[in-house]
């Protein structure tokens, strides 16, 4: 199919995650997983670029200078903390009602974020360049993951990171990420994730190398019911967050080729 008619976008999931618009900022509410899960995030991107660009990550504004994408932003859970941290934050999702709901919450808090509400592929061919992309819990809610992944890795400065967080496809994320956390403990709504569009980590990883990139660390994010807590883990088979970055030498092979 020509990539002109091609598109990353699912209309029933934007509608899905519309309907929820009013909840992202409940801490108690449909989004509260992603509430618990959000320090896990922000931790591993916080250090990880201070490694990666030479900054101090207990200064006050470590990513002062740098230019973030949060693709799929959803109501900003993310794009505020790296507000915060000093970069400056680009928030794209496709749901205009989401991106309503962040800039309400982002004007209520003070916070300064360029919130719109856009495409990926619609960013890269206007020729959108980032030092840092995180595109998190995005990849299983697509039309096309490799369309995706390919117009996210254009948009990447050489030298610069991509994040990305998703499910794993197996039975052990079947049993918890769907049965267990949507119909046993319905901490989501029913359907927010499907079976068949979960992407195991060498799917994601070969999207991302034909992208440009090259993966420079994995971590698995495993959740103790005990503690109520998430942390990182060498458990990729549930959660996981792989790191890659585009460096000049691929950039000079892609243009090549």
């Amino acid at each position: 199919m020509p990539e002109a008619r091609r598109s990353t976008i699912d209309i029933a999931e934007v509608e899905r995650f519309s309907a929820l618009a009013a909840e992202w900022w409940n801490p108690n509410g449909k989004f509260r997983p992603l509430h618990k899960f959000n320090p896990v995030r922000l931790a591993y991107i916080r250090d990880q670029v201070a490694v990666r660009f030479g900054r101090d990550p207990r200064a006050p504004r470590p990513f002062e200078g740098l230019r973030f994408l949060d693709i799929g932003c959803g109501g900003g859970l993310l794009c505020e903390p790296m507000a915060r941290l000093g970069a400056y934050v680009v928030g794209a999702d496709a749901s205009q009602t989401n991106i309503e709901v962040a800039k309400l919450h982002a004007a209520e808090s003070g916070v300064t974020v360029d919130y719109r509400a856009t495409t990926a592929e619609a960013l890269a061919e206007a020729g959108e360049q980032f030092d840092v992309i995180l595109n998190m819990e995005v990849v299983e809610h697509v039309s096309d993951v490799d369309l995706f992944v390919g117009k996210c890795g254009e948009m990447v400065r050489p030298g610069g990171l991509m994040f990305v967080a998703t499910i794993n496809r197996t039975l052990k994320a079947l049993g918890l990420a769907i049965i267990g956390a949507e119909y046993v403990l319905r901490w989501l709504p029913r359907g927010t994730h499907q079976f068949g569009r979960l992407v195991r980590p060498e799917e994601l990883e070969k999207a991302l190398a034909d992208a440009g990139m090259t993966i420079i660390d994995r971590s698995g994010v495993t959740y103790n019911p005990l503690a109520d807590r998430w942390s990182r883990s060498k458990d990729m088979d549930v959660n996981y967050m792989v790191l890659a970055e585009k460096t000049a030498a691929e950039t000079v092979m892609n243009m090549a080729g």
